[in-house]
C-alpha cells in the first residue's frame, strides 16, 4: 500500500499564511510607493480628502514601511497593526469623505486583520519582553 506524503495542517496554514504576507507586502508597496512617487490619482485624492499632501506621504510611508515588515519574520505581526489602522483610515475616508469604493481598501483591511491575528502571538511575546 502506497501512501502519499502530505502537507500536515498546520504547514499549509503557514504557506497560506506567507502567500497573503507577500501579497499584501505587493500591493502595499504599489499603493505606498505611489503615493510616495506623487502619482496623479494619488495627488487628486489625497486634495479630495483636504487635510494637504503632506498626509500623502505619511500614508504612503506607512504602507511601504509595513509592506517590509510584513515579509520580516519578526516584524510581521506589527507591519500588519500598522496596516490595519492604516486601512481602517482608508475605508472611513471613502466612506465618509472623499467617496468612490471602498471595496479595495476593506479587502486589504481583511487581509491584514487576518495576519494580524495569525500573528498575534508575536505581538503577546513583545509586551512580556
Amino acid at each position: 500500500m502506497s501512501h502519499s506524503p502530505s502537507l500536515s495542517r498546520p504547514r499549509i496554514a503557514s504557506i497560506a499564511l506567507w502567500g497573503l504576507q507577500l501579497v499584501l507586502a505587493g500591493m502595499f508597496l504599489f499603493v505606498g510607493g505611489s503615493k510616495l512617487a506623487g502619482t496623479a490619482p494619488m495627488l487628486a485624492l489625497f486634495d479630495a480628502i483636504g487635510v494637504g499632501q503632506w498626509f500623502r506621504y505619511v500614508t504612503g510611508a506607512i504602507e511601504v514601511v509595513s509592506a517590509i515588515a510584513l515579509v520580516v519574520p519578526s516584524l510581521a505581526a506589527f507591519g500588519a497593526v500598522a496596516l490595519v489602522a492604516t486601512m481602517t483610515g482608508a475605508v472611513a475616508t471613502h466612506l465618509f469623505f472623499v467617496g468612490g469604493s471602498p471595496t479595495p481598501a476593506a479587502l486589504l483591511l481583511v487581509g491584514s486583520v487576518v495576519v494580524a491575528w495569525a500573528r498575534r502571538d508575536q505581538l503577546v511575546r513583545s509586551l512580556h519582553v
